[in-house]
């Protein structure tokens, strides 16, 4: 990898399911990229806050119990603090109804269950790069 991403993997709201985004945490790292992980719980002014202390490239909110309809208050967050730049993706248990809200907010992209690391980190791969070139043009 010639850029290494820099990802946050947090939970917003009160899902406290974290066994997903432990895994996707450890999968990331061991693909070489930079792994900020939070324990479940997270408020989305904290997740702002980190992000922007941490200059990450990739928010990965993990839901599991609907906290996925919170994302779209993350992404006016993020947005108010100049973070627009700054792609979220979004994985677990997304209804189908549901992810359509979540790409009309902002997010990148949605990873369903099934999903692999492979996959994940192919993605976002993919993206650092050009989410890097915004931030030095911003």
């Amino acid at each position: 990898m010639d850029i290494r991403p820099k990802v946050l993997i947090t939970k917003i709201g009160l899902d406290g399911h974290d066994r997903g985004s432990r895994i996707v945490a450890a999968g990331l790292r061991d693909a070489g990229m930079e792994v900020i992980y939070t324990p479940p719980w997270q408020e989305i002014s904290t997740v702002v806050k980190l992000a922007t202390e941490e200059d990450v490239d990739v928010i990965g909110i993990s839901s599991l119990a609907t906290d996925h309809l919170i994302v779209p208050k993350l992404m006016d967050a993020l947005r108010a603090a100049g973070l627009a730049d700054t792609a979220v993706i979004v994985g677990g248990i997304v209804p189908d109804e549901d992810e359509q809200v979540l790409l009309d907010a902002g997010v990148a992209r949605v990873f369903h269950p099934g999903s692999t690391i492979e996959e994940i980190a192919g993605y976002i791969g993919e993206i650092t790069p050009a989410l890097r070139a915004k931030r030095l043009t911003a």
